[in-house]
């Protein structure tokens, strides 16, 4: 066990957790009490009683994020449950507090099942102003997004859109810095699950619902992408394929290549690794074209290690990981969202509401190189930044 792993046990255990419930009122006297609980709060509950749309202003609804979890697909961790998962949504509960300055808590579920998840939703949903759904394993987690797009707030799940947000940036970056235009780049995608099938939707400019996706007039959009699960590349008509993975097949792939990366790839410009250690190999990236850009995004450990992507001759490379350049963390993505969701009061998290904020995001490296083609989470003002950006976009 490393010196972190340690640290970060004895920290939690020092403080049973990270998270705790603080007052934000005081209660002193008589006159306290009777203002925040009976007999005044009585009047607070009978005027939202007439105006539900008073519980925004007058309770925590407005302002409180609920992080929902079933465990199934934990970090680089897998199917670890809903307890083990507790610690990492206390986590993002801490992020969504630090960055965006929202509340919000984490409700772990002890049930696998989409319709379990869907109805606990519904059923919680009064108490928050956005759901965020975390770590539910593909394709069940598509399912459970879909279903609740019509709850009146936003549900986002980050391991699709926020992934997909900050790959877009970063890649737009390191266009530039290859100077190649990113309408013409070639993308070869290794891992079709949430955040794969995610990327892809993202890079190709298309709003997708269950079996069917079609492309959106107006939005950026690369030149190619093909997509690889562990039977290799997606294409239109390949037997096994969930309804989502057909989907995608549907508009990518414009060749039918079938095969393995190494088979699929010679001569495309971006590898995009979402999958597992080893699932690039430095025979695919000797096989890219010349300035060729590597995202390696598996965590703790990257599909293919930097040094030996460079020694294959990747020229921009990024991975999930703090300790090198580049790192595609999703919190540069999802406490923006919720932010910029919470100051214009979203019913939904649209594509339209994404792409302003992949802009957004490249717009804050203006001389992208080798060894920055996205910012730090502790860029100063981040998250305010981003939103101030997304809101005047949206508005223009």
């Amino acid at each position: 066990m490393n010196d972190i792993a340690q640290q970060s046990i004895a920290l939690h255990k020092e403080q049973q957790g990270k998270l705790a419930v603080v007052s934000k009122v005081k209660i002193e006297d008589s006159h306290d009490l009777s203002l925040a609980y009976t007999p005044g709060v009585g009047a607070v509950s009978k005027a939202i009683a007439k105006n539900e749309a008073l519980s925004r202003e007058m309770t925590l609804n407005g302002r409180t994020v609920a992080i929902i979890s079933d465990g199934t697909a934990v970090l680089g961790l897998g199917d670890i449950g809903p307890y083990a998962a507790l610690p990492v949504m206390e986590g993002k509960a801490l992020l969504i507090k630090q960055f965006a300055g929202l509340d919000s808590f984490p409700l772990v579920l002890n049930t696998k099942d989409p319709a379990e998840i869907i109805k606990f939703v519904r059923y919680v949903a009064p108490t928050f102003s956005a759901v965020n759904l975390e770590d539910i394993k593909a394709p069940q987690c598509f399912q459970v997004e879909e279903a609740l797009q019509d709850l009146g707030i936003p549900v986002f799940h980050d391991d699709q859109h926020g992934t997909a947000v900050v790959v877009a940036a970063a890649l737009r970056n390191a266009a530039k810095v290859v100077e190649k235009p990113y309408n013409g780049l070639r993308v070869g995608i290794i891992g079709a699950g949430a955040a794969g099938l995610a990327i892809a939707k993202m890079l190709l400019g298309a709003s997708c619902h269950a079996n069917s996706c079609s492309f959106v007039d107006m939005l950026p959009r690369v030149g190619e992408v093909v997509v690889f699960d562990s039977q290799g590349a997606l294409y239109k008509g390949r037997p096994g394929m969930n309804v989502y993975k057909q989907a995608i097949a549907g508009i990518s792939n414009n060749g039918s290549l079938q095969g393995s990366p190494e088979q699929v790839l010679k001569g495309f410009d971006v590898v995009i690794g979402v999958s597992g250690p080893g699932t690039i190999t430095s025979e695919l990236v000797r096989d890219l074209a010349d300035k060729s850009i590597v995202f390696a995004m598996a965590n703790p450990d990257p599909e293919i290690m930097p040094q030996e992507a460079k020694a294959a001759g990747a020229y921009v490379i990024a991975t999930g990981r703090s300790d090198f350049a580049n790192q595609i963390n999703n919190v540069l993505a999802f406490p923006a969202i919720f932010k910029i969701a919470h100051e214009l009061k979203l019913k939904q998290i649209t594509l339209e509401v994404k792409i302003a904020l992949v802009e957004a995001l490249a717009s804050l490296v203006p001389d992208p190189n080798p060894e920055e083609v996205i910012v730090s989470p502790f860029y100063p003002h981040l998250v305010d930044v981003l939103t101030q950006k997304v809101i005047e976009k949206l508005r223009s």
